[in-house]
């Protein structure tokens, strides 16, 4: 058995057939016997729209919430 960390970038979880593919992945990978983690970006073009609410209410972005948000 192995760990696999599969990573789901924001496009790939952008709509529900998305979602659907990346759920039968992780399933269809735990099911060939391996422990699975799971890391999923924000959904469509939420990170870009977090980081310009983030601008609108600061003059300054630290690189740390940027780095958060990325």
């Amino acid at each position: 058995m192995s760990l696999i960390v599969q990573k789901f970038g924001g496009s790939s979880v952008a709509d529900a057939e998305g979602i659907k593919r990346v759920a039968q992945r992780i399933v269809d990978t735990q099911k060939a016997g391996n422990d699975v983690v799971v890391v999923v970006s924000a959904m469509g073009d939420t990170t870009d729209e977090l980081l310009d609410l983030a601008a609108e209410v600061t003059a300054t972005v630290t690189p740390r919430a940027s780095s958060i948000c990325s």
